[in-house]
């Protein structure tokens, strides 16, 4: 890891992957991939039968300053596809230069995708820029969720130096769904902040888009969440095709808990097939 941080400028990495999907008779399969270090694939499993369960790595451990990653993922008429991730990505501190990660989803008619990575621990004084566009065909569901923890608390570390910004797209035939942008800078008052993070190092958000979700459900989304006393807060929002979650709170275990049960709720309902979570995931 402290390799990693000494990095210089011409050592930048710019990690590629480029992934096609495609329902070849009941299963959903990889019709191409195309893939740069450090970003990598592992064989598809598929733990559910037709649904392809795909994990992405990332071999280098984490970004620095200057790296870039860029993923493009297509799905063809009626694929349905769930991409996470081996571990929890990990954004070092600056060394003068942002980190970007660029995602870019193209959902042809019917088509799922279950973007699901296990989470972002960015360090304090890192710069990082995330950006993920997403556009539907008629019918197709985007189901997805970001989860970043601000310093690696564990060590008490905050994240009172740095910058982070955030933002999504998603798009069905020219009219936009969700747009969401997001920008907290390391700051100690921004920490404080009940605009900010109060205090709080996780933050998470849990999109369900693209197809129309029944008020009741809103509500059932909202009833699984657990009161806790740590300070954590919670809500849900009705958008007009689909729901988002957001968790603010000192855990990303819990959060991920919650989006979980939340996923197998519209799951279940919408698609008549429960949460199967990956094998890849922690306990």
């Amino acid at each position: 890891m402290q390799q990693l941080e000494k990095q210089s400028d011409s050592a930048s990495w710019h990690g590629r992957l480029s992934l096609t999907y495609e329902k070849k008779a009941h299963q959903t399969q990889v019709q191409q991939s195309y893939h740069q270090a450090p970003l990598n694939l592992q064989r598809p499993f598929y733990p559910e039968g037709p649904v392809c369960h795909s994990v992405m790595m990332h071999t280098a451990g984490g970004m620095v300053g200057g790296d870039r990653l860029s993923i493009n993922v297509t799905l063809q008429p009626q694929a349905h596809v769930l991409l996470t991730t081996t571990s929890a990505g990990k954004v070092y501190r600056s060394n003068g230069h942002g980190a970007q990660q660029t995602v870019q989803c193209q959902l042809d008619a019917n088509a799922i995708l279950e973007w699901l990575p296990l989470g972002t621990i960015v360090f304090d004084q890192a710069q990082f820029r995330q950006t993920l566009q997403v556009e539907l065909g008629p019918g197709a569901i985007f189901c997805g969720w970001d989860l970043t923890r601000f310093g690696r608390s564990a060590r008490g570390e905050r994240f009172t130096q740095g910058d982070w910004r955030s933002h999504t797209e998603i798009w069905q035939q020219g009219a936009p769904l969700w747009i969401d942008r997001q920008w907290l800078p390391g700051q100690p008052d921004i920490w404080e902040s009940l605009h900010g993070l109060a205090g709080q190092p996780v933050v998470g958000s849990f999109l369900w888009v693209g197809q129309g979700v029944e008020p009741d459900l809103v509500q059932t989304a909202r009833d699984l969440w657990q009161p806790t006393t740590d300070g954590a807060e919670m809500g849900v929002t009705h958008l007009p095709l689909g729901l988002v979650c957001r968790y603010r709170g000192p855990s990303s275990q819990a959060a991920r808990q919650w989006f979980i049960q939340v996923w197998n709720l519209l799951r279940s309902t919408h698609l008549g097939r429960p949460a199967c979570p990956p094998r890849v995931w922690p306990l």
